[in-house]
């Protein structure tokens, strides 16, 4: 009998002990829970996004993009882009001082004149200062303008269209039957100039005649007409160049 006393005395102690262990598993469980809650506070839109990365990279789920990889892709694209148009806002700076200062030091303020447009930096040849009326042949005594501006531009490496442009007088000679002929032939003699005496790459070069038909100003006057009589070098921004062709 003392015996059985004995046991049962044990068991009711054996079974309050696994009954304290058990609370404690429950309550660190609860516990570890309540902590794993709190650490997920889950954002639908992040666990989306979550998923989506994993879309495709195991086999296991339909193909997709990685977390956010457009935006990344966007925002990478645009540092890129942001970063080459300051690059060449500084280099178009540059250019622009080392012709001014040319132009200042060798008075040439009332025919050679700088400005920047959407497309580039231009440099405008007013009137006479290059041809002589009615021909496309570069005076003797312009060769050396184009000869210093051409050897300040080389040192650049952008595209450079050179445009011709007339007053609306009508041209009739045999070499240039219309004003067409006599813008053209002028901006294609300043690109052979700088292709052939300063050295430019004819890659980077390109003419263009223009007539009487891009003036800048009315042609009512004898002031106005010799102000669409010119020459523009324009040194074109990237987005601008001429596109390569494709000989595929």
């Amino acid at each position: 009998m003392r015996a059985r006393r004995s046991r049962g005395e044990n068991d009711a102690s054996d079974t309050g002990s696994w009954m304290t262990t058990y609370s404690d598993l429950v309550t660190l469980l609860l516990c570890f829970f309540v902590l794993l809650f709190s650490f997920s506070v889950i954002d639908a839109k992040k666990f989306e996004a979550i998923i989506r990365s994993f879309q495709g990279s195991l086999g296991v789920l339909d193909s997709g993009k990685t977390i956010d990889e457009d935006l990344y892709i966007s925002q990478a694209l645009q540092s890129d882009r942001l970063m080459r148009e300051q690059l060449e806002a500084e280099s178009l700076e540059w250019l622009y001082r080392q012709l001014d200062e040319y132009i200042k030091e060798n008075a040439l303020e009332a025919t050679v004149v700088l400005g920047v447009e959407e497309r580039g930096l231009l440099i405008r040849f007013r009137d006479q200062v290059l041809f002589d009326s009615g021909k496309a042949i570069i005076r003797k005594d312009a060769e050396t303008i184009v000869q210093s501006i051409g050897e300040i531009l080389k040192q650049y490496d952008r595209s450079i269209r050179v445009e011709g442009h007339t007053d609306n007088v009508p041209m009739n000679t045999f070499l240039y039957p219309s004003n067409w002929e006599l813008s053209t032939a002028r901006a294609v003699n300043v690109v052979k100039f700088l292709i052939e005496e300063v050295g430019i790459s004819p890659v980077r070069l390109s003419a263009a005649g223009y007539g009487e038909y891009h003036p800048i100003a009315d042609n009512d006057t004898a002031e106005n007409r010799q102000k669409n009589r010119r020459v523009d070098v324009v040194i074109l921004r990237n987005s601008f160049e001429l596109e390569e062709p494709d000989y595929l």
